[in-house]
């Protein structure tokens, strides 16, 4: 068992977070490696881990633009959600927060909760797709603070995978369903979200240095035993660049505004829910009759899916809302960056401001 001191907070301030990860070192592999053993089942994609290499300027220069646009929103938001946390749960809050999207937002809502006086912790904990929730750090959250409180937290949901993924692994632990509170639900999966809306949420567009510098979440029976918890890398060469912290204090002074006006609790209805459900899986279904899509994993919808998955993967054509639309700025600039294919289709994708689509093993080995 560890002792606490074994514990790692990333980059973040070590009161606003806990993250239930195994350091590991690994060998990084190249993006058609880990794309060709992927889809031809060879290896998990959480087996593998690819380089992640320094934003360059002008892809920061956008992110800076959506930070201008968006931390007041993400401000307001989580306030919004922390009241409506709050008055919904009795008895002590415990945030689990879905490594790594989850974190910027659980961090905010673990400040808020306890400005609010609310007796909250906060823990970063690993779900993967086909593999579950991490067990060794369920079972550690659930040995120190009662399951009635426990929320899972994630930036946004996308086609609802992770939202399947969770609610599968967390049979194990209760027969109630498990709450998964997120900024945007697009798909409808979410028991509390902000909204249903495909915004440029500013977290969303870069990976581990708006994340405490960790990775992904790794499984790999090489580096991670049966008594482990998940692993990541700590990816140190990309320090100078880190703005983790630096993110979540500009995002939390429009918070504490928010929360200082007594801003309203933030409502997700049954009705939301089934219309962004209805309308995500409409979306989803005409991306892979188009193109004759038979796993549904190649399909990546929402601004912030979108883009990471031209950052991490092979894609194959970019689905968008508009050209003119401020929102898919980064992911426009990658689209002109690594001359991806694109087309612009409102009312294909809607309620998405954008959906990738990966390419297909077959097509990668052609090239």
């Amino acid at each position: 068992m560890k002792t606490q001191s074994e514990f790692i907070s990333g980059t973040y301030h070590s009161a606003d977070i806990t993250f239930l990860l195994k350091l590991v070192n690994m060998e990084a592999i190249d993006v058609a490696s880990k794309e060709a053993a992927i889809q031809s089942g060879q290896r998990h994609y959480s087996e593998m881990i690819s380089f992640e290499s320094a934003p360059e300027p002008g892809y920061m220069a956008i992110f800076n633009e959506a930070m201008s646009a968006g931390a007041a929103r993400m401000g307001r938001e989580v306030a919004a959600l922390a009241r409506s946390i709050s008055n919904r749960i009795d008895g002590p809050i415990t945030l689990a927060s879905l490594v790594r999207a989850g974190v910027p937002l659980g961090v905010l809502l673990k400040r808020a909760l306890s400005r609010i006086g609310r007796d909250v912790e906060h823990f970063g904990i690993s779900i993967i797709r086909d593999r579950g929730i991490d067990g060794n750090a369920m079972r550690h959250i659930l040995d120190r603070r009662p399951i009635e409180g426990l929320l899972f937290v994630d930036g946004w949901t996308g086609k609802g995978a992770i939202s399947t993924e969770l609610e599968e692994s967390f049979r194990s632990f209760s027969a109630v369903a498990p709450k998964l509170v997120v900024l945007a639900d697009p798909c409808g999966r979410a028991w509390l979200a902000a909204s249903g809306e495909d915004w440029l949420i500013p977290s969303g567009i870069l990976g581990s240095t708006v994340s405490g510098l960790i990775s992904r979440s790794i499984l790999n029976e090489n580096v991670t035993g049966p008594e482990d918890f998940h692993g990541t890398v700590r990816w140190d060469h990309l320090e100078a660049h880190d703005i983790s912290a630096a993110f979540v204090d500009h995002v939390w002074t429009h918070t504490v505004i928010a929360l200082d006006r007594n801003i309203g609790p933030a409502q997700w209805t049954d009705d939301e829910r089934s219309s962004h459900q209805r309308q995500s899986r409409e979306a989803i279904n005409r991306v892979a009759a188009e193109f004759e899509v038979e796993n549904l994993n190649r399909i990546k919808p929402g601004i912030a899916e979108a883009t990471r998955a031209i950052l991490r993967r092979m894609p194959q054509m970019v689905f968008l809302s508009s050209i003119d639309d401020a929102e898919p700025a980064a992911l426009l600039h990658l689209i002109r960056e690594k001359n991806v294919p694109f087309k612009v289709v409102p009312e294909k994708i809607h309620p998405y401001r954008a959906i990738t689509l990966i390419q297909k093993v077959s097509k990668i080995a052609e090239k």
